[in-house]
């Protein structure tokens, strides 16, 4: 098998016919004899299922996996890679926003010696100011408090060679950030830049919940730093604590200008309880996502699929 593309769907009924057609173009110009379309129904609520199952009678190279419920386009993109068997394989999304023209240019990349090809956004049309805004501010802030570097302005949208998946299929943390796990394992990365299109049909499934729940899930797996600053944050309350302590009893005992009462005491026990139970909010989180990996619970369920030999 030469590629394989995984396409995850969540309501994609509008799509999925003319996201087919333009990628059976490129990979016709691609000249390729072996070629996989894995589409993950990913707990679609529309006729997206039943879509695919019609293309999938229709084209021998469409396969589709049914997953049982939800479990978010992360896991959706894990399931399709766990069952791909393409040399090279590329990761799309359903929406048309990343124009499935470009695959060309990230499969000639790869052939020049690259294992991993990612798209970069110049520019994003059809999203609000703030949808712009938040999604600047997470790339950058993920960027400077992670451990790794993690390419600014790109989404899942790329193709990668064999010897990535293999690996990526070893990493079996639940809370899944699969761009911050192939920037993890290095080898040649380079990147296409491209301008992105309005959704063609239907609405993202990506709610701010969703984007936030990502956000942590990128900072949380490849990052210590909200760590760092529930220390630093800790010291520096200890230090103002003890200069007010200092003033309390110059004021008690030297210059005897105090008034009595309970405005001050309440102000710093709210400030020092606040403090405390966002390091607790902090660590919490931590030993929640160490707590789903230490359960081994499979990352998702299938349904139904009709692939034969699933790895």
């Amino acid at each position: 098998m030469e590629l394989s593309v995984i396409i995850p769907i969540y309501n994609e009924e509008g799509n999925i016919a003319k996201l087919f057609s333009r990628l059976h173009q490129v990979i016709l110009k691609l000249n390729l004899k072996e070629v996989e379309y894995i589409f993950i129904n990913d707990g679609s609520k529309d006729r997206s299922l039943e879509l695919i199952k019609e293309l999938a009678q229709r084209e021998p190279t469409v396969k589709y996996i049914n997953l049982s419920r939800n479990f978010g386009h992360q896991i959706a993109v894990s399931a399709g890679l766990d069952n791909s068997k393409g040399d090279a394989v590329v990761i799309i999304d359903a929406d048309l926003q990343d124009p499935p023209e470009l695959i060309e240019d990230l499969y000639r990349k790869l052939l020049n010696g690259n294992e991993v090809v990612y798209a970069k956004r110049r520019s994003r049309q059809g999203e609000g100011p703030m949808k712009k805004l938040t999604a600047k501010l997470f790339y950058r802030i993920l960027r400077n408090v992670t451990s790794i570097n993690i390419p600014v302005d790109t989404g899942d949208f790329r193709i990668i060679d064999r010897k990535i998946v293999d690996v990526l299929k070893n990493m079996p943390e639940q809370q899944k950030f699969l761009r911050g796990q192939i920037s993890w394992i290095g080898f040649n990365q380079t990147y296409v830049e491209y301008d992105r299109d309005e959704r063609t049909a239907g609405k993202t499934g990506y709610t701010y919940k969703k984007m936030i729940r990502l956000a942590l899930d990128g900072i949380t797996s490849f990052s210590n730093f909200p760590l760092k600053i529930v220390t630093v944050a800790g010291f520096v309350v200890s230090g103002i604590s003890f200069f007010m302590i200092l003033y309390a009893l110059y004021s008690r005992f030297i210059s005897k200008d105090y008034q009595p009462g309970w405005a001050s005491l309440m102000i710093t026990v709210l400030f020092i309880g606040g403090i405390q139970l966002i390091g607790i909010g902090i660590i919490g989180e931590y030993i929640s996502r160490m707590s789903a990996n230490i359960r081994k619970r499979p990352l998702y369920v299938v349904r139904e699929n009709n692939i034969n030999n699933k790895s």
